[in-house]
């Protein structure tokens, strides 16, 4: 996902010298900088989309034609009724 954003914030972050070197080799074979691919894997792991993106993906999911049952069948098929036990 490529967003485009004004970095404004600064804000140190202190690695293990051995993760520090692992991303260091992940940025580098990814051709981005270090700041980059944790600012990437922070809106991976946290969702910091901008709420247009996330309102354009709910609309783009109510469009598409899927076979939906009711909310009473669909809880019925995922919570079975409980079997009756011997007395």
């Amino acid at each position: 996902m490529e967003v485009e954003m004004e970095l404004v914030k600064k804000t140190t972050i202190l690695f293990p010298p051995a993760l520090h070197a692992h991303l260091a080799r992940v940025a580098r074979r990814q051709g981005l900088s270090l700041g980059e691919l944790v600012r990437r894997a922070c809106e991976t792991q946290y969702g910091a989309i901008p709420g247009t993106d996330r309102l354009e993906a709910a609309t783009a999911i109510r469009r598409l034609s899927l076979p939906v049952a009711s909310p009473a069948r669909m809880k019925a098929q995922a919570v079975p009724r409980p079997k009756k036990l011997p007395a």
